[in-house]
């Protein structure tokens, strides 16, 4: 009889592993993997920890070593040492991503610096360096990881500016983010149809370090002579290098960036203010250069024919 019950429940174990799948611990690898340029601090941050907590895998870019041990503490994060202005650590970067074995499912450009140069004195260099990181980093980033992302059909965006609407008083730095406006729809329109999305997010004055940096950079520019600046200039810069805390936290740009990763219709553009001022500050700007265009053109819309194509748009963004 024992031996008979013993038969019987080992028959009714082997039945029970058949018929009722295995379950397993949750398998890293089918965690969405993301890249997100610029981790370290501000924006990059944020976005780092709420894609984290939020079911994807992070490889998370940054430079110095402090910073990438920190990142590499983070659950669901891997560091990765990425400077977007050298090919050999973006080269290197997707050598180890692949080594990983989670594929990519995207991409957060999100390293950038504003530039303290004007447009009409101060350092080429800082056009330079501005450009090469805002402008040119989005697309060797891009160019590099698209393969990856053309196999998940995932997704790429970058951090863009309300400063690619409005024309501030960095105009260097307008210049890179009106760039990354221009940047975006054409990748879109060269890659349309691969199953990539290609968007841009443009935050307006959130707290980040890049004020700071730009801070530090220029007075280090003054103290080589490279700069000249006013008492008043130096005040200013010394008192913005110290940090910045009365800005709100970026945690918006960081739930428009998930939306972009996790919406069955992500849209092509995410504008996050922290104030209703800022926002409609932007849709004006938007909307006086597309008014200037049709001033006294030989093909001007009138006044019904402008409300016209707004309607036509409105509908058309609506239904995407």
């Amino acid at each position: 009889m024992k031996r008979f019950l013993i038969l019987a429940a080992l028959t009714a174990v082997h039945f029970f592993m058949i018929a009722t799948p295995p379950v397993f611990a949750a398998d890293e690898t089918a965690q969405k993997a993301v890249l997100v340029t610029g981790s370290s601090s501000g924006i990059g941050l944020k976005i780092t920890e709420k894609l984290a907590a939020n079911g994807f895998y992070v490889y998370a870019g940054a430079r110095k070593a402090a910073d990438l041990q920190r990142l590499d503490a983070m659950d669901n994060v891997s560091s990765v040492r990425l400077d977007v202005t050298v090919q050999e650590e973006i080269d290197a970067a997707l050598e180890f991503v692949k080594d990983q074995g989670r594929g990519l499912y995207g991409v957060v450009n999100n390293a950038g610096v504003s530039s303290f140069s004007s447009l009409t004195s101060g350092p080429e260099s800082e056009m330079t360096f501005t450009f090469d990181v805002n402008v040119f980093g989005p697309y060797r980033i891009n160019k590099a990881f698209l393969p990856l992302l053309d196999e998940s059909d995932g997704r790429t965006t970058t951090i863009g500016s309300i400063s690619g609407f409005i024309a501030g008083r960095s105009g260097i730095y307008s210049m890179s983010k009106f760039a990354v406006e221009g940047y975006t729809d054409s990748l879109a329109r060269e890659i349309d149809g691969n199953g990539v999305h290609v968007s841009v997010v443009e935050p307006g004055g959130f707290k980040s370090r890049i004020r700071d940096n730009r801070a530090a950079r220029a007075l280090a520019a003054a103290e080589k002579g490279e700069l000249k600046l006013t008492p008043k200039e130096k005040q200013r810069y010394e008192k913005a290098s110290s940090g910045s805390s009365s800005q709100k936290e970026p945690d918006e740009v960081a739930e428009a960036v998930l939306d972009m990763l996790t919406s069955d219709k992500p849209k092509r553009r995410y504008m996050v203010t922290p104030n209703e001022g800022q926002a409609q500050s932007t849709i004006k700007a938007a909307m006086r250069r597309m008014v200037e265009l049709n001033q006294d053109q030989a093909y001007s819309y009138d006044r019904e024919g402008l409300i016209s194509v707004l309607d036509e748009m409105l509908a058309e963004v609506g239904s995407e």
